[in-house]
C-alpha cells in the first residue's frame, strides 16, 4: 500500500507561484513513477504532469508546459509540482498519483495509488 499525502495548495492570485509537495510511503515510493492530476468543477480529472521513477524524465500537459515544473527527491519520498504564472483556469483540486512503472503516461489507469487532493484557487 503506498500512501500518498499532498500540500501546498491555497487561494493566490493570477501569475503568482506556488509549490505543491507530495509525499509518499517510503517502502515503495521509489519504485514508482509519480504524476500530477488536477480537477477542475465540474469537469474531468485530468493530467497536468509526470516524472518517471528516476527522475531523469519529465512530461507536461500543453496547458501547462513552460509554466510548470514537477520534480521528484528520493531521499525525501517526495514530488514536487511548481508552478509558475498561475492562470485562473489552473483552479482546481490538484492530486498526485504513483505508477509502478518507470515511464508512466498520462492516462489515469496506468496510476496505481492516488492522494486526496490539495485545492489551488486563482483568483483576479
Amino acid at each position: 500500500q503506498v500512501q500518498l499525502v499532498e500540500s501546498g495548495g491555497g487561494l493566490v492570485q493570477a501569475g503568482d507561484s506556488l509549490r505543491l509537495s507530495c509525499a509518499g510511503s517510503a517502502r515503495t515510493f521509489n519504485f514508482a513513477s509519480m504524476g500530477w492530476f488536477r480537477q477542475a468543477p465540474g469537469k474531468e480529472r485530468e493530467f497536468v504532469a509526470r516524472v518517471s521513477r528516476s527522475g531523469g524524465s519529465t512530461f507536461y500537459a500543453d496547458s501547462v508546459k513552460g509554466r510548470f515544473t514537477i520534480s521528484r527527491d528520493n531521499t525525501k519520498n517526495t514530488v514536487y509540482l511548481q508552478m509558475n504564472s498561475l492562470k485562473l483556469e489552473d483552479t482546481a483540486i490538484y492530486y498526485c498519483a504513483a505508477a509502478f512503472r518507470d515511464y508512466a503516461g498520462p492516462r489515469m489507469n496506468e496510476y496505481n495509488y492516488w492522494g486526496q487532493g490539495t485545492q489551488v484557487t486563482v483568483s483576479s
